[in-house]
């Protein structure tokens, strides 16, 4: 998986026709964060942020998980999401 496939696909995934369902777009987060920054570098937040916790607790399944294994599982994802919401 080259750099160049990861960042296409990461503009892509910004131009789908539809929004992609809250499942989704947690995947495609935390295959980002892992691809970009690595295992979680953060304390995870606090109880009232929902969000937050929900982005950070994805992020944090994928502990361990290689930069490249990240962005190649990402690129397959957003190819997925571009058949099934267009571009």
């Amino acid at each position: 998986m080259s750099q160049a496939e990861f960042d296409k696909a990461a503009e892509e995934v910004k131009r789908l026709k539809t929004q992609p369902t809250d499942e989704e777009m947690l995947f495609i987060y935390s295959h980002f964060k892992q691809a970009t920054v690595g295992d979680v570098n953060t304390d995870r937040p606090g109880l009232l942020d929902l969000k937050g916790k929900a982005k950070w607790d994805s992020w944090n399944k994928l502990k361990g998980t290689s930069k490249e294994s990240a962005m190649k599982t990402y690129v397959e994802k957003v190819d997925e999401l571009k058949k099934k919401y267009g571009i």
